[in-house]
């Protein structure tokens, strides 16, 4: 099972947009089976797939509780697609941050990996995609510590290197200290108006920068924003909208990673 973390430290750059769509494009397009975590207490994963509740057992109990083979799988919800489960995140995932930190009974960083490693052995997942909070926190930390890539969404402005010197140093102190499996980072560009001069040059400069850029570029369009409300992946919501080719190519892209 390849498990990909989405993340970056700035937000509002697609982060949960994107862990949907490649999900959703994985599970319904490639016929691959797909889990989703949602690791970001704001739920934006879980409300979008249709399966947030405040009181939910979810990504927190992964964190605070110790499971067996069979009951891991109790947290594991299907959504409205087929072939794409997903474990759901609220505001619970805040405490269990803090409780993680406090407990010393057990590893702290490596509950995710114990957690998949487990779910892995009960049901056939071909990918796992994580959606994580733009934070270095627990949470986010068990996922690179559990991961194989990690794609890092990125939107052209003012700021849109802020985090990632910082998060580049956090990967590669993950991949030494506690996961060796990380075999891929990369920079995919959202938001993308090919007819904006900043967004060329922007691209451009980041293409002179020293990460694995995707080729793929993620156009802007209205419809994103409207299949966020309608509380559907883009595919689903429009299917001939640039955003739609787009994930679709970068989708492909990712199954090409060895």
């Amino acid at each position: 099972m390849e498990i990909l973390s989405i993340i970056n430290l700035k937000g509002g750059v697609a982060k949960t947009i994107s862990s949907i769509n490649i999900a959703h494009i994985l599970a319904t397009e490639h016929n691959k089976k797909v889990l989703i975590i949602d690791n970001d207490k704001q739920g934006n994963t879980s409300k979008i797939l249709n399966r947030y509740k405040s009181n939910s057992r979810g990504t927190n109990e992964i964190l605070t509780i110790s499971y067996t083979q069979e009951n891991i799988l109790e947290l594991i919800q299907n959504t409205d697609y087929e072939n794409l489960d997903i474990i759901t995140a609220n505001m619970s995932l805040l405490n269990a941050n803090l409780q993680t930190i406090l407990d010393q009974t057990r590893p702290q960083h490596t509950r995710f990996k114990k957690a998949l490693e487990l779910i892995e052995s009960k049901k056939e997942y071909d990918y796992c995609i994580i959606d994580n909070a733009p934070d270095i926190n627990i949470s986010t930390i068990n996922a690179l510590a559990c991961s194989t890539i990690i794609l890092i969404p990125v939107m052209i402005d003012d700021f849109a290197l802020d985090g990632l010197k910082e998060l580049e140093e956090q990967i590669e102190t993950t991949k030494k200290e506690l996961n060796e499996k990380i075999k891929y980072t990369g920079v995919f560009i959202t938001n993308y108006d090919r007819r904006n001069e900043a967004d060329i040059q922007g691209a451009l400069f980041l293409e002179n920068l020293n990460y694995n850029l995707f080729n793929t570029k993620i156009r802007h369009t209205l419809k994103m924003k409207a299949s966020t409300f309608e509380r559907k992946a883009i595919l689903d919501y429009s299917n001939r909208c640039s955003a739609s080719k787009d994930y679709k190519e970068l989708v492909k892209e990712i199954l090409n990673i060895q």
